[in-house]
């Protein structure tokens, strides 16, 4: 039986603009248009996945609880778009900074695909058939170890990522609009 097909969807430069580490539900500024791209993928049958690094845990400047209450803002304003975010997904970790626990190389950290592969076990997601967007390299990287097509951004940090691309990610567009108009193309 196949699995379902998911779109994973880095937060922060893709959805919502990265105005730093975003640390209140205040701060969520969504990147125009974004809403209205997942309620696309919505209608076409996609799991939307949200993929994200917050070392701002590691780092003290927020805490789990603060992070999830951002999401949860997130959400409510994804759905009040009339979209819906399947689940989100997060690593509190940083190699470098922070303190025990926090302060960690784990499995979870873009560019490792352990998000992306625990998402795909809770939601029964075939990953040959599903996407990574994202404005960084390290999410293009996760994509490809987890074995997504990977979908690069310019929005948030990408213009500036772009040249530094280990590798070339199967599209690179101006923004999440475009990134779903693709996937919606290649998935016909």
């Amino acid at each position: 039986m196949q699995g379902n097909r998911a779109v994973f969807v880095d937060r922060d430069g893709t959805i919502i603009e990265d105005t730093g580490y975003i640390s209140s539900p205040q701060e969520v500024r969504f990147i125009p248009g974004s809403i209205a791209a997942l309620k696309r993928l919505n209608q076409a049958g996609f799991k939307v996945i949200v993929i994200t690094n917050q070392s701002g845990v590691a780092r003290g400047y927020f805490s789990e609880n603060m992070l999830q209450s951002v999401d949860k803002a997130i959400h409510r304003q994804v759905l009040n778009g009339g979209a819906h975010i399947d689940a989100f997904y997060y690593c509190p970790h940083h190699p470098d900074h922070g303190v025990y626990p926090y302060r960690q190389e784990c499995a979870c950290r873009k560019p490792h695909p352990g998000m992306i592969l625990k998402g795909a076990r809770e939601h029964q997601v075939d990953l040959s058939h599903s996407f990574m967007i994202g404005d960084h390299r390290c999410d293009v990287a996760a994509g490809k170890n987890a074995g997504v097509k990977t979908v690069f951004v310019t929005t948030g940090h990408g213009s500036q990522e772009q040249n530094k691309l280990p590798a070339p990610p199967d599209r690179i567009v101006p923004d999440l609009a475009a990134a779903v108009d693709w996937i919606l193309q290649e998935a016909s």
